[in-house]
């Protein structure tokens, strides 16, 4: 699912600010959210708006302090929330028990906060629990990945350097329309001038962001699961050319989406078209398709293909003689 950081939410974190720094300035504020001063103001704008005191003081020594008098409500959760928010959070990230780890850092910050009788089930659980991670899943930093979120939800150009999966380096100047989690994997859906085409880039491969001046609009009922889906396969450094022996409507309803788009090649065959940046992995994916197939480029991936198949072959070689 997309994943965005909504303006109260972000307000709610300049709060935690405000009060950890009284004084702080717009620009600091901007700075320690990640975002323009222009912004900072707005969220301190939302917090006014809830009728949280932010005070504002002006002169070389100003800037914002909550007021006298904010009571916030309690953070309260049940013994059976506290263990099932452990449970969750060990799930998603195997360094949750981690106090270095940020999330194992915050996750510690909660169980402080709650009731002895209801911490120390969760804290067992946390302390106890040696979750294996899931090996497709591969985090991003999250200072980046927070940087991507805050540019797309301030519709802010960025440039990012990049580094594909093929080792390419590159800098493109980017429109972030949404940050996407898919299957443990975090992808930055977004518009490039450089090639004045969408593009999807893996966000734990972005090396750096840099803010722009220039702002940009997302398509108007933007569904950014359904288009990382669609263009998972685009713009990545070798072609795919595939056709394979079955209809169209057939491959469409049983090949993934992210493998590439596919269209009509006559009776009973569809070809096949898309890019990789690891041709080696696609011809894996391809590997376990239950229909005869030919690839017909690009080069990488039929060596790739070739290789994966003499592999089996050299697999199987005198097993039927080497049999009693």
């Amino acid at each position: 699912m997309a994943d965005a950081v909504s303006p109260t939410a972000r307000a709610l974190l300049a709060l935690e600010i405000i009060q950890s720094s009284p004084g702080i300035t717009a620009d600091r504020l901007g700075e320690r959210l990640g975002v323009s001063e222009r912004a900072a103001r707005r969220y301190v704008g939302i917090l006014r708006e809830a009728s949280i005191p932010i005070e504002s003081v002006r002169g070389p020594y100003g800037g914002y302090r909550v007021g006298r008098g904010v009571r916030l409500p309690p953070l309260t959760f049940s013994a059976l929330e506290a263990l099932g928010l452990v449970m969750a959070t060990l799930d998603g990230h195997h360094r949750a028990g981690d106090p270095v780890d940020p999330v194992g850092s915050a996750l510690g910050k909660i169980l402080r906060a709650l009731p002895e009788p209801v911490a120390a089930q969760a804290e067992a659980v946390r302390r106890a629990t040696a979750p294996a991670p899931d090996r497709a899943a591969v985090r991003p930093d999250p200072a980046t990945a927070a940087r991507l979120v805050n540019a797309s939800t301030d519709r802010r150009r960025v440039r990012i350097g990049y580094r594909s999966g093929a080792g390419t380096e590159m800098d493109v100047e980017v429109d972030p329309w949404a940050v996407v989690v898919r299957y443990g994997r975090w992808y930055l859906l977004c518009w490039s001038h450089a090639a004045e085409a969408l593009r999807v880039f893996r966000v734990d491969r972005v090396r750096d962001v840099e803010l722009r001046a220039q702002s940009f609009a997302p398509p108007a009922g933007l569904d950014a699961v359904d288009l990382l889906e669609e263009h998972l396969a685009d713009g990545w450094e070798y072609a795919v050319e595939v056709l394979i022996e079955a209809d169209v409507e057939s491959v469409a309803g049983a090949l993934p989406r992210w493998l590439g788009r596919v269209s009509g090649a006559g009776p009973g065959r569809t070809r096949l078209l898309a890019t990789t940046s690891n041709p080696a992995g696609y011809a894996e994916q391809l590997a376990a398709f239950p229909v005869p197939y030919r690839v017909v480029g690009g080069p990488e991936l039929v060596a790739a293909a070739r290789a994966i198949g003499e592999r089996m072959v050299a697999a199987v070689e005198g097993a039927t003689a080497a049999r009693p």
